[in-house]
């Protein structure tokens, strides 16, 4: 039996999971960038551990403290116009240079919330660059700021500029967190650094781990293309088995199903795609065909019947020519044929050539259907298109046999034998239908000689009690011959007792 190899399709589904990468990014910039009280950067610094630089900054003076609530609060109530008035405003009344350091940072960092607002990211992206370009501004700020550039560079696809400024947060920051890794794991990915890509986000999930977490199923998913590009299949499966343990989703299933089928673990294979169809998962044509298949390469044929009668039975599988022989073939595998030969029969009327007429016609005769085998077999061979139409013939010539219609038989056996392939078979065939037919002569001939013996016998007559006449005077001559030889006997054997007697 072929083994069924769904190789094409597999790849589809391991490659399309990585267009997450950039959702996630979008989601934690939009969580960056929300927009903080102005008193956020004093917070932030009172908290952090210690710093390894020592930053003189700048006060933030009451009356540009003032104007900068107030765009802020503008901002919050999504009145952007008359946010950006205001910074206009404070830029244009007091002159960039006239503001300091910590104080243009502030202004820039609005400016850039407004910009990214209304989704302007090349103007947020360059106010931000302008955030961080001041000089002694809180090493909080310059850190947060940072890892939004470096966001604002993927979202736009910049994946190098966006790496770059990733790893400048790197260095200065002192406790990166898993997602930082995976952000950074997306930029590599992105160029095609998928050892790097990989360290990355196997660095976020062992984070997560350690902190007594659960990994999120990006990540693991993200590491199982990854591995899937670099053909390490036996890191793929452990990733998709880790996947299930925490998500245990019909498309793990399915995927997990075919890379042991990679590692050539058959068992392994059929129980994963059989978890999912018991539990109703394969609502696929696609995927109740390939759980056919693997019945079948696990010699189970009648599950496999019973997988293809149900998805053709409510449509889930396509009624095509292909899937109806699949199923014909399954059942007639499990000895089934009242179900095989329906199927069969709905295959090649679907069928555009006449091979699949032949292979019923097979199945005609191995349930005894004589009549319909020559039928099935002709409409095939006339059709055209049979791979193997020496051994049509050599079943065509069989059911004429079994039909007793001899020529067309040896018609058929002559036509099988012009095949180098069918040439042993068909003489055998010719062989013993000429046999059989000497044989059935032999037996007409001595059935005619009988009968003729019997009609030479003479007329016989029956007597009143129903006793034939000729046997009864034949039996009272034997009789009287019987008794004359006893008395030639009994003669005999007194003469000699007297001739001792006399002696």
């Amino acid at each position: 039996m072929n083994r069924f190899k769904p190789t094409i399709w597999i790849r589809a589904t391991l490659l399309a999971v990585p267009v997450l990468a950039m959702q996630v990014a979008v989601t934690q910039l939009q969580i960056s960038t929300e927009l903080r009280p102005l008193s956020a950067a004093f917070a932030q610094e009172g908290a952090k551990k210690p710093e390894r630089e020592t930053r003189r900054t700048p006060a933030l003076r009451n009356a540009v403290y003032e104007k900068l609530s107030e765009a802020q609060v503008a901002a919050e109530a999504k009145d952007l116009g008359t946010a950006k008035a205001i910074l206009d405003e404070l830029i244009a009344t007091s002159g960039s240079k006239a503001l300091n350091s910590y104080e243009l940072a502030n202004v820039y960092n609005l400016y850039a919330f407004i910009q990214y607002s209304k989704e302007d990211y090349a103007g947020a992206l360059r106010s931000y660059e302008k955030v961080v370009s001041q000089p002694d501004i809180p090493l909080a700020m310059e850190i947060n700021t940072r890892f939004t550039i470096a966001q604002l560079y993927f979202v736009q696809e910049q994946w190098q500029k966006g790496i770059d400024a990733l790893l400048k947060w790197f260095a200065m920051t002192e406790t990166p967190n898993a997602n930082a890794y995976i952000l950074l794991a997306q930029g590599y990915y992105q160029v095609k650094d998928y050892d790097k890509a990989l360290t990355n986000v196997n660095k976020a999930i062992q984070m997560q781990k350690d902190a007594g977490k659960i990994p999120k199923e990006q990540w693991y998913n993200l590491a199982r293309f990854l591995y899937f590009e670099k053909n390490d299949v036996n890191n793929t499966v452990a990733t998709l088995e880790e996947l299930l343990k925490y998500y245990p989703k019909k498309d793990y299933w399915v995927q997990i199903s075919h890379m042991y089928g990679e590692q050539n673990k058959t068992s392994q294979q059929l129980a994963a795609m059989e978890t999912a169809y018991v539990q109703s998962m394969l609502d696929k044509g696609t995927e109740q065909v390939t759980m056919a298949y693997l019945y079948l390469n696990a010699d189970v044929p009648y599950k496999a019947a019973k997988v293809m009668d149900k998805g053709l039975g409510d449509d889930t599988i396509e009624g095509k020519s292909k899937n109806w022989e699949l199923t014909g073939n399954a059942w007639r595998q499990a000895q089934e044929l009242d179900k095989a030969i329906p199927a069969m029969e709905e295959a090649a009327s679907k069928s555009s050539n006449g091979e699949l007429y032949a292979r019923l016609g097979n199945i005609y005769l191995d349930n005894d259907d004589f009549n319909k085998a020559i039928s099935a077999i002709n409409k095939g061979l006339s059709r055209g298109g049979i791979k193997r139409p020496d051994t049509a013939r050599l079943v065509l010539g069989m059911a004429y046999f079994n039909t007793e219609q001899y020529d067309k038989a040896r018609e058929a056996f002559i036509a099988a034998g012009r095949d180098e392939r069918s040439e042993t078979y068909a003489k055998q065939w010719i062989g013993y239908m000429d046999s059989e037919l000497a044989r059935q002569q032999a037996l007409q001939d001595e059935g005619r000689a009988l009968e003729e013996e019997l009609q030479n016998i003479p007329e016989t007559h029956l007597g009143s009690d129903g006793v034939d006449e000729v046997d009864a005077e034949a039996e009272a001559e034997a009789e009287t011959e019987a008794e004359d030889a006893s008395a030639a006997q009994a003669e005999e054997a007194e003469a000699e007792t007297e001739q001792q007697a006399e002696g």
